[in-house]
């Protein structure tokens, strides 16, 4: 399947940025126990600096896309790996814990002027056909940098604890260069004098997400927050939940989530977007939550290796589906003006279900060993029941916005 015949270039570029950016937030899983052990922090407060990441994307996701819309996509991808360099350096330079979370939140904002730039970009510079396809690769590197994240901090660590993040720091700063001068601005003056001039999106983040609600486009980013809720629901258990029920080694837990990541990113670059095209965004979505709701109830009823491997690949696979789906509907329903602003509320919706995951999976967990994965299956099935109710008007918005 050819890439994107007139941007390759660009979105190989693209690509590039937003993997870097999501392997620099893998580095850190393999090394956090040194530095725990070295700064003298425990594991909630682990737990903190994960959500303090999450917090600032939040807060600053619809921000930033907003500024993309008015000052350009480029700039703002460049100022995200700007910031992500100093987060990254940082890190390595820590010597107590309240540089971490310095650290961190400058992580989050830094993710949140990549990712919403970056899908605009794809949405500015791609046909109605071609924009499946744009939204299977971007997602496709995202998760092959959280696959890789963690291996290569581990390599590199063999060099020195505080090296990943060095070398991290060091790409994200020839990256931005490299981006700053080679990467053509996506979006037309005019547009960006538009998105300048208009108000509807100058309110606080709290407005506009109490707002959205009346968005053509709410209903996707519903989807948004479920699909970042279960998934960040299923992999803050897993290794918890096979361990205690089926007694995996931690060989065991790395191979199941790397391998159902790997195939999902496959699927991701080679099919998705004849997938797409073929059955249109709304049938996939559909299924999508329906078949990830039910494999993850099954993840409490099946037993042995190989079983848990294929249900928790059909679980990844039916995800990574799904979030370039949405993706892309988002992008359709959106005004044209809007798109940087769109993405940065499905950046925002992101953060609030990477945020309540972790939190209501521990807690249930904690209750009983089974209640992560039931509440989180039923959640996703009510979704897929509400899709089958709001099919017919979004297909409205859609002709609308075409």
């Amino acid at each position: 399947m050819a890439l994107l015949l007139k941007n390759r270039g660009a979105m190989l570029l693209l690509m590039l940025n937003i993997f870097l950016a999501f392997t620099g937030i893998g580095l850190v899983v393999p090394i956090m126990p040194t530095y725990m052990n070295e700064l003298g922090i425990g594991g909630s407060v682990v737990g903190l600096l994960v959500a303090a990441f999450s917090l600032t994307q939040l807060l600053v996701s619809p921000f930033a896309g907003r500024l993309s819309d008015k000052m350009g996509r480029k700039k703002i991808i460049v100022g995200g790996l700007i910031v992500f360099a100093l987060s990254e350096l940082l890190f390595g330079m820590a010597n107590a814990a309240w540089v971490l979370f310095i650290s961190r939140m400058l992580g989050g904002i830094g993710a949140a002027m990549i990712m919403p730039a970056v899908m605009a970009y794809v949405a500015d510079t791609t046909t109605s056909e071609e924009r499946a396809q744009g939204m299977g690769f971007i997602n496709a590197a995202i998760t092959t940098g959280f696959i890789i994240g963690p291996g290569i901090g581990g390599y590199l660590a063999e060099l020195g604890i505080r090296v990943p993040f060095f070398v991290a720091a060091g790409a994200a700063a020839i990256v931005a260069v490299i981006t700053l001068l080679v990467l053509p601005e996506s979006r037309s003056a005019k547009l960006r004098e538009e998105a300048g001039s208009g108000k509807s999106n100058n309110d606080s983040l709290v407005l506009q997400l109490m707002r959205s609600y009346r968005e053509p486009y709410f209903f996707g980013l519903v989807i948004v927050f479920v699909l970042s809720f279960g998934l960040a629901n299923y992999e803050t258990v897993f290794g918890l939940f096979v361990d205690h029920k089926f007694g995996f080694t931690p060989k065991d837990i790395a191979f199941v989530l790397t391998f159902g990541s790997i195939a999902g990113a496959v699927i991701q670059v080679t099919a998705f977007s004849w997938i797409l095209n073929r059955f249109g965004e709304n049938k996939v979505i559909s299924i999508a939550l329906l078949s990830s709701g039910v494999f993850i109830l099954l993840t409490l009823l099946v037993h042995g290796y190989w079983a848990i491997v294929t249900v928790t690949f059909i679980v990844f696979l039916s995800m990574d589906m799904l979030r370039p789906a949405v993706g892309t509907q988002l992008s359709r329903l959106a005004d044209e003006s809007q798109q940087g602003f769109v993405m940065g509320m499905n950046s925002a919706y992101t953060s609030l279900g990477n945020i309540a995951g972790p939190i209501v999976a521990g807690v249930l967990f904690d209750l009983d060993i089974n209640l992560p994965y039931g509440a989180a299956s039923l959640v996703l099935v009510l979704c897929f029941m509400l899709s089958l109710s709001f099919g017919r008007r979004m297909k409205r918005g859609l002709r609308t916005n075409s």
